[in-house]
């Protein structure tokens, strides 16, 4: 086994382990049961300093 080879292989676990991260923080993100949480901070910025939702 030389440097390139591990090099190579290294450099497909990389594409593999990023795409599997990008997957989760989707399903994450998609997941109904986080709709709420993401609504109110989608309300922060018009909310007025004395305001509660």
């Amino acid at each position: 086994m030389d440097l390139d080879s591990i090099a190579a292989m290294l450099r497909s676990f990389w594409t593999v382990w990023l795409m599997m991260l990008f997957t989760g923080i989707l399903v994450y993100a998609m997941w109904p049961g986080n709709r709420g949480k993401f609504e109110r901070a989608a309300q922060i910025p018009l909310k007025d300093d004395g305001q509660e939702f």
